[in-house]
This record gives C-alpha cells, structure tokens and sequence, in this order.
C-alpha cells in the first residue's frame, strides 16, 4: 500500500506501474504525434474546491501553491498566437479557480479558438464565481463537466458526499443560460467515469438512459462522453489499498484496442503543466515524463512538436483499453 507521499511521488509511481506488467508490448513501433497540432490543453494547477477519490493529479483544496504563475501565463498566451491551435482545453484542479481564467479564455477567443472549460460543476455553485455560468455562455466556451454516473449514491462515493445533488443544481444554472438546448456555441457535454476498476464502454444505449435520467431532473445535455480511470495518483493508490494494481493493468492490458491508437490524444495535444513545461497528454504530466525533446510554452514551435515520438508506459493502457479513452471520449469505433 502506498503512502500519500508515495501517491504524489511520480517516479515511485512510475516504477510501481513498470512492475505491473512485464513489458509494454502492444505499441510495437513508437507512437508519433500528428504533424499538427490541434488541441493545446494548459493545467493552471491542482488547486479544486473537491477532492474526488480517484482523481490522477491529487487536486484539492490544498493546492494552492501549485497555481501557474502569471509569467506562464503570459507564456500560454503568447503560445496561443505562435502554435495557432484550433482548440484551448483549460484543466486543473479547477481551472476557474485561477485568478487569470478569464484572461486565457478571452485570448483565446479573440484568437477564434474553440475553447473547453473541464467543470467539476460544482465550482459554479461557489459565491465568488456566481456569474461565471452566464459568462461563459456569452463566450462561447464549450463546459466538458464530470458526472461520474447517472446514479447519486455511485456518484457521492467517488467525488464526495452531496455531489450529485450539487452537480445538478450546476447543470440546471447552466440549462438556464442556454447550455444542452443543441446550440453548438453552448454545449454541454458531460464526462463519465467508471466507479471501479473496469474500463469504460458507453453504448448509445447507455446515454439514452442517461438523458431519461436527468430528463427527469428537468436537465438537458448535448452529449455524453466517458474516461477510464487512470492508475495515477489517488486511482493508484485506492488500487494499491485494495490489492489489484496488478490485476487492473493487466485487465487494461488484454483489453488494448489497436484500433485506438489513431485518435489518441497524444498525437495531437500538447499538455501544459503550471509550471510551463511540456507533455504529450496530461497522464504523462502527473507522471513527470517531459516530451522527447522537452521544451517549454516559453519557446516550442510547431516545427519542434511535428512528428515527435510519443513518451509511453504501461498506464497508457489506460488509454488504449476497449474503446479507448481520453480527453475528448473514445478513440476507436464502437464495435472495434
């Protein structure tokens, strides 16, 4: 079992996850990224008003200290205009609780990115960001919101007790200023997570289950997308306490998908940490593995990031496993 400092440690978890399985065998030749970039996804740092049980970047209240600074910022800002991405992807902790928010979504939008603001919900409901609903709504930014389940109890087992009641209040407030109702400058797309050690598989049938749940709550969403949890971080160790670390890399393992390699997200993201350094996704972030050629948002270029190899180990399977899995839902096909 591991100790919370060894939970937070990224080469003790590196080398926990290396010794789960005997060799990451499936990817055969290394994985290269895209020859451009599309999404760039800035963590402005691990501080959250929650402190969900399976969280893979430790976030919480307790993280204060761990906010991007403003010079990083101005960075990020600059990186905007030089990679042109189509997509800013704005993650944390919770990414609104960062005094400069606004500014990088602004930016942003006034450079004609499609912006996603990655909502734990419940940061709506704060007093200090009351308007922020509404502010977003007028930007245009797309909410990527974490739901767990459609189920209460499932849901207040993983990120807190009276989460699902709060996170229902958020959606309706989002509802209210035009979130969910199909209107693509508004949308509303919710992201579920399995609650144990399974990989993620939403059918159709699945999100009409979940639209006939919360129709019933009186909200509305645009889509439903899912994540399977990483072995990182807090999902590490609840893994570890339970004895099946070994048992859930190898259930990942067996259940790699080649078909998911094409729409991974490391092919076409670049994840940025507060601190300003580079990563291919934000799993590689947390576990301290740079990019091939590290650099930073200070001065990468899109001639830097073309055709890099992809940094990868065993909790890429993660990633891979079933449908696949990342940021932006499933990787491969349904049926593949």
């Amino acid at each position: 079992m591991t100790t919370g400092l060894d939970r937070i440690d990224p080469a003790a978890q590196r080398r926990r996850l290396a010794a789960a399985l005997p060799a990451e065998r499936a990817f055969g030749a290394p994985l290269r990224r895209a020859d451009r970039l599309r999404v760039l996804q800035i963590n402005l740092g691990r501080l959250c008003n929650m402190r969900c049980s399976h969280c893979h970047v430790d976030a919480g209240p307790h993280q204060g200290a761990s906010q991007m600074a403003d010079a990083v910022v101005d960075d990020c800002l600059a990186a905007i205009d030089r990679l042109q991405p189509a997509v800013v992807d704005l993650t944390g902790g919770a990414p609104e609780l960062h005094g400069r928010f606004r500014d990088l979504v602004r930016h942003a939008r006034r450079r004609g990115c499609h912006v996603i603001d990655r909502c734990n919900l419940t940061v709506l409901l704060l007093p200090s960001l009351d308007d922020l609903a509404g502010w977003l709504a007028g930007q245009g930014v797309e909410i990527v919101a974490s739901l767990p389940a459609d189920d209460p109890g499932e849901t207040d087992a993983q990120r807190g007790p009276g989460t699902w009641a709060a996170s229902l209040t958020a959606l309706r407030r989002l509802n209210q200023v035009g979130y969910g109702q199909g209107d693509p400058a508004r949308q509303l797309t919710l992201m579920s997570n399995p609650t144990a050690a399974l990989v993620q598989r939403l059918t159709p049938c699945d999100e009409q289950r979940w639209r006939r749940r919360l129709a019933s709550e009186d909200i509305l969403f645009d889509r439903l997308i899912g994540l399977t949890n990483m072995p990182i971080a807090r999902f590490l160790d609840q893994l570890e306490a339970e004895g099946s670390t070994d048992r859930y890399l190898d259930l990942l393992q067996r259940q790699h998908n080649p078909a998911s390699l094409c729409g991974l997200m490391c092919r076409d993201t670049l994840s940025v940490a507060a601190d300003g350094r580079l990563h291919d996704c934000d799993f590689n972030q947390m576990l301290d593995l740079p990019l091939t050629r590290p650099a930073t948002i200070a001065t990468v270029t899109a001639i830097d990031l073309a055709g890099q190899a992809i940094v990868t180990g065993n909790h890429c399977y993660g990633c891979t496993a079933g449908q696949g899995s990342g940021c932006a839902g499933a990787t491969a096909a349904q049926g593949s």
